[in-house]
Order: structure tokens, then C-alpha cells, then sequence
């Protein structure tokens, strides 16, 4: 077995990424944090996300207990919503589309790390949540996963590969147990 060497780790997060999520955490505590839910902040909040390079559409809406890692690498579609306590680990993009919904406690994870390294070297890859999707309570979504268009990602899920536009997947790993139909 080898050895693990740290001393040749290479934090990949440069000094200014550390600097601005430092100043963003400490105005999420105390601008974005305390903030009451409902429409009458929601502006808000939003402004509040824009100020540190997210990109917003017309009524996103982000719940104060959110927690988004680096807020210039999200992007939600017109009325789209990350719910209380969703914690989006955006060490790559995310992107969620319009109307799509992030559920309470949803974890989008857009890091790992490489277990074939001798010091585990970070690895990132985006995630999509399609427009129209819905990701339930408590799921996670891995790094690299997109949620097709319209698909439906059941509470608790854990979801390792794309899910494709309106399939219902559940279960860890999650696998499609069944489509979705909108009735007219």
C-alpha cells in the first residue's frame, strides 16, 4: 500500500476563491441568513446572490436557510426554488432550470474527491437540474448528474447517473421506477 503524501496536495481553490467565500459566508450570516421566508424577501436574497456572481431568473427563489458554497457558480431558471436547508456544493456549476424545485434538505454535490490518488485529489463536475424537475426531499445528487427535463428524483434518493427528461427515479443508487405523466 502506499503511502499518503500530503505534502504534494495541491489545494485547487485559489486564494481569491477563499477570500470571496469567506466574505460570502459572513454576509450570508447576517444579510441572508435572518431574513424571513416569503415573498417580501425573496428580492432580497436575490440581490443578495447576484452581488456575488449568481445568476438569477425572473421569481428564483432561494429559502434564507440555503446554503450555496460559491453563489457565482449557480444559475436558476425563472421560478425556480432551492427550499429551506438544501446546502448546494458548488465547487462546479450549478444549474438548475425554470420552474425546476430543490426540495428541503436536498444535497447537490458537485465535488469528490479520486480515490485511485495517493492524496485523493479533488474532483468537480457540474450538476443540471432540468427545467420542470423536482428533487424531493432529503435526495443527493452527485457530481456530473443531469436531471432531465420534467424528471422527478424521489426523498432520499441517491443519484449516481443522469436521469432522463420525465422518468421517476428512488431508491440508492436511485434507478427510474416509473414516468411521469401531466394530466390536461
Amino acid at each position: 500500500m502506499q503511502g499518503l503524501h500530503l505534502e504534494d496536495y495541491k489545494n485547487r481553490h485559489s486564494l481569491r476563491s477563499k477570500a470571496a467565500r469567506g466574505v460570502w459566508m459572513i454576509v450570508w450570516a447576517v444579510l441572508f441568513r435572518p431574513t424571513p421566508r416569503g415573498r417580501l424577501f425573496m428580492p432580497w436574497r436575490a440581490f443578495l446572490l447576484r452581488c456575488f456572481g449568481a445568476k438569477l431568473g425572473r421569481g428564483a427563489n432561494v429559502l434564507p436557510s440555503c446554503r450555496v458554497w460559491q453563489p457565482w457558480r449557480l444559475t436558476m431558471g425563472d421560478h425556480s426554488c432551492l427550499s429551506e436547508r438544501v446546502d448546494c456544493y458548488n465547487a462546479a456549476e450549478i444549474i438548475i432550470g425554470a420552474q425546476a424545485v430543490v426540495s428541503q434538505d436536498a444535497f447537490l454535490c458537485t465535488a469528490s474527491h479520486d480515490i485511485g490518488s495517493p492524496i485523493m485529489e479533488l474532483t468537480t463536475a457540474p450538476v443540471v437540474i432540468g427545467a420542470q424537475a423536482w428533487v424531493c426531499a432529503r435526495a443527493v445528487v452527485l457530481p456530473g448528474v443531469t436531471v432531465g427535463e420534467g424528471a422527478v428524483v424521489a426523498a432520499a434518493a441517491v443519484v449516481t447517473k443522469d436521469v432522463a427528461p420525465w422518468a421517476i427515479v428512488g431508491g440508492n443508487p436511485a434507478r427510474v421506477i416509473g414516468r411521469r405523466e401531466l394530466r390536461a
